[in-house]
């Protein structure tokens, strides 16, 4: 006991002398449970008396925001925020956030819809009468909304402010806090209306607003007055037997489930309440919190003479804290905010305009992996008359996914391997690219009905993996590469980094030595060119430059400014640089145009006197055939590359590729074709220039794209193989518990 009231008196003594720490409180119930902490805080110090104590006052707010301005103003020290409101509070307002709530499962909330027995679907939400627990907040607009403009049910045109799509798209609502732009959004509340501000409490966040919060949302089912409530799940962690019996989840299937199955039925993650202050006030506040939680939190010393996280003796719920959390987890100073909630839910704040418009909300940022790209990528938007384009270069397709997830950059075409990644980093499909005879049908029929048609995965005829070597090098086959010099489109290409473990590295049994397939190849092969990679497998590479003394910068990058990057740079390698040095003996590469690449040798000056009849297939079983044998003689099919994004763009960025197909895809007439690179002195800028046509996949998860051979291929490999960027990614503060 005397340890702890040392503590105490310590963290008293480092706040300013005299000074007390005022709490920002929403509610006439907050100002009690503050004021009981008050004595409380008296009580365990016997030090002070009680005239002279006066440590912790509590400051009477109208809403959130008089809250925020308050702290600002330096007429209150700190408050307890949604999400939400921390974003707006820290980017906004120049604010801190010094801790974060962490409830049973973490620090994040799962959002979920509500309905009466049998009475709605996720599907059948236009028109209907909603309540919502804040503006702005994780489970009653950001994830919701999220989820909603992902599935293309709410349609918004970014020039309009979202509540107005959201007017729309209710009946009418109540939405606390959402402000007198949107007069539908506040229609059901029934907080008390005044011209005198303090007394004015309709539509406000604020437990005067009868429906304010997730168990005002509830609450405004239960009486009636909405057809469906968007809360968080720690509300319906106490329901009742008869509120169990008669509401239900509405899932986003289309199905419902009981009120217990939320982390199952839900409609997304997001992080929870956090606690902000001024920036100079962050040690100070941080040293408060602590305090208290240490006296009063669940295994407080005084925990029998006030609990934090209890609301119950004061006539409410929820009051300062939220009643679920476990403890309160206190933060570093000057923490990005994107790692204190998270990389997803910044980028959905952002794709929701939580920043007012800019322009960043008008245009589609494209990523490019070289200079090549870059160029044409401009081309393409001198030449579309849609959405503007907007090109930004990244060093690799990697790069892309993490700029993507940051909200940096809003799509990129990927390859099936990367498609995987970024699935694993929560970015979701658009649009596969197809080639082969379906695709012109496909093509054909959209034309002419102007119908999108959802071709599924199994109908997109497949890409195969082939090993190509020369016809002269008569010893070599699929069993004999160990030692050899080897040549890769890229690292974690389908064809020359996942498919082919199977036939080398993966081959060789299941060892610890051969699991991480990165470091296995090292030792399979003598050297190599696998762009992305390091060490034995960039020896053979030779940047940008056709001679030897090659820009280190651009040395075994993972992109077009490597010249051995991709199919042609592959094959490129097998026959060496201009010079006739810096070889490979095997090739791993596509084979959808392999025959042009093969010709573009010549065409392109880079190797004279090559045809298709110099080189053989290896085929799996130890033979070799001709080039054109790839239906008989490959190292597997490949999923199709696929355009992705972040679920909230995929919308606006399936509109502009269906404009772009519409006006630049294969038509001869048009001077920019969305599937030709040979202008800008590559091949496979952008998209495949085998590509017939981009298919509709938003409909699609990415495992269904990619089918389930591959997922558990590729899930096997990464699982013991290390990759940046899914350690990146599972950055998410959702994806795991917080201590």
């Amino acid at each position: 006991m005397k340890t702890v009231i040392l503590i105490v008196l310590i963290i008293f003594s480092s706040l300013s002398s005299g000074k007390k720490f005022r709490w920002c409180t929403l509610s006439d119930l907050e100002q009690r449970k503050c004021a009981e902490l008050a004595k409380a805080l008296t009580a365990v110090l016997p030090l002070a008396t009680a005239t002279s104590f006066a440590r912790i006052s509590c400051i009477r707010a109208h809403n959130t925001y008089d809250c925020i301005d308050k702290i600002r103003a330096n007429k209150a020290d700190a408050a307890s925020l949604d999400a939400g409101d921390v974003y707006s509070a820290v980017k906004l307002y120049g604010l801190a956030v010094v801790a974060k709530e962490i409830y049973d499962q973490g620090n994040c909330v799962f959002a979920v819809a509500v309905a009466r027995r049998g009475t709605l679907d996720i599907q059948r939400l236009r028109g209907v009468r909603s309540c919502h627990n804040g503006a702005r907040w994780t489970s009653g607009w950001n994830v919701p909304f999220g989820f909603l403009l992902a599935r293309n049910d709410l349609s918004w045109d970014e020039a309009q402010p979202l509540s107005q799509a959201i007017s729309e798209y209710f009946n009418a609502s109540c939405i606390p806090g959402v402000g007198v732009a949107a007069p539908r959004l506040c229609a059901l509340c029934q907080g008390q209306k005044s011209y005198v501000r303090d007394k004015n409490h309709f539509c406000e966040t604020s437990s005067n607003e009868p429906f304010y919060d997730s168990e005002g949302a509830f609450r405004c089912l239960k009486e009636g007055v909405a057809d469906v409530a968007f809360l968080d799940h720690l509300r319906i962690l106490s329901a009742t037997e008869s509120e169990e019996q008669e509401y239900e989840l509405l899932c986003p299937d289309g199905s419902t489930a009981e009120l217990s199955e939320y982390s199952t039925c839900n409609l997304g993650k997001g992080p929870g309440r956090g606690i902000v202050t001024r920036n100079n006030f962050h040690k100070i506040t941080n040293k408060f919190l602590s305090m208290i939680q240490r006296l009063f939190g669940q295994k407080g010393k005084e925990r029998a003479r006030f609990e934090l996280f209890t609301s119950a003796p004061f006539g409410g719920k929820n009051l300062l804290f939220r009643d679920a959390t476990q403890h309160l987890q206190l933060l570093e100073e000057q923490l990005e905010i994107a790692y204190v909630l998270g990389l997803d839910y910044v980028a959905l704040l952002k794709g929701l305009g939580h920043e007012g418009s800019s322009l960043e909300n008008s245009v589609v940022r494209w990523c490019c992996i070289s200079d090549a790209e870059l160029h044409k990528c401009e081309e393409w938007a001198l030449s579309i008359k849609s959405d503007p384009l907007v090109c930004v270069q990244a060093t690799s397709m990697t790069k892309c996914i993490e700029m993507i997830k940051s909200s940096e950059a809003d799509a990129v075409t990927l390859d099936a391997t990367h498609v995987y990644i970024a699935g694993r980093c929560g970015l979701v499909p658009v649009a596969a690219e197809c080639y082969g005879g379906d695709c012109a049908q496909a093509a054909e029929i959209m034309e002419k009905t102007g119908k999108l048609i959802h071709v599924k995965h199994k109908a997109l005829p497949p890409v195969y993996a082939v090993a190509l070597a020369k016809k002269s090098a008569k010893q070599i086959n699929i069993h004999n590469l160990k030692g050899r010099r080897s040549c890769h489109s890229h690292l974690y290409s389908p064809a020359g980094w996942l498919l082919l473990s199977r036939h080398t590295v993966g081959a060789l049994g299941n060892d610890t030595q051969n699991c991480d397939i990165g470091s296995a190849y090292q030792n399979y092969f003598w050297k190599g060119c696998m762009p992305g990679a390091d060490g034995n497998m960039c020896k053979v590479c030779i940047g940008d430059s056709e001679v030897e003394g090659a820009r280190v910068s651009s040395r075994c990058a993972a992109g077009h400014n490597e010249h051995y990057y991709g199919n042609m740079g592959a094959l490129r390698c097998l026959v060496g640089n201009p010079s006739g040095r810096s070889f490979g003996d095997v090739a791993f590469l596509e084979h959808s145009n392999l025959l042009q690449n093969i010709e573009d040798l010549d065409s392109s000056g880079w190797v004279k006197g090559y045809t298709a009849l110099d080189f053989e297939l290896l085929c799996p079983d130890g033979t070799r055939a001709a080039v054109t044998e790839w239906p008989g003689c490959h190292l597997g099919p490949i999923p199709p590359s696929t355009v992705m994004t972040r679920p909230v763009t995929v919308t606006k960025i399936y509109d502009f590729l269906m404009q772009s197909q519409e006006s630049l895809g294969s038509k001869l007439d048009s001077e920019f074709q969305l599937f030709q690179s040979w202008k800008f002195g590559g091949s496979d800028l952008l998209f495949k220039d085998a590509t017939q046509y981009l298919v509709p996949a938003s409909h699609l998860s990415y495992q269904e794209i990619l089918g389930d051979s591959f997922i558990q291929l590729a899930e096997s490999v990464f699982n013991c193989t290390p990759a940046g960027i899914l350690d990146f990614c599972k950055q998410d503060i959702c994806a795991s518990s917080s201590n």
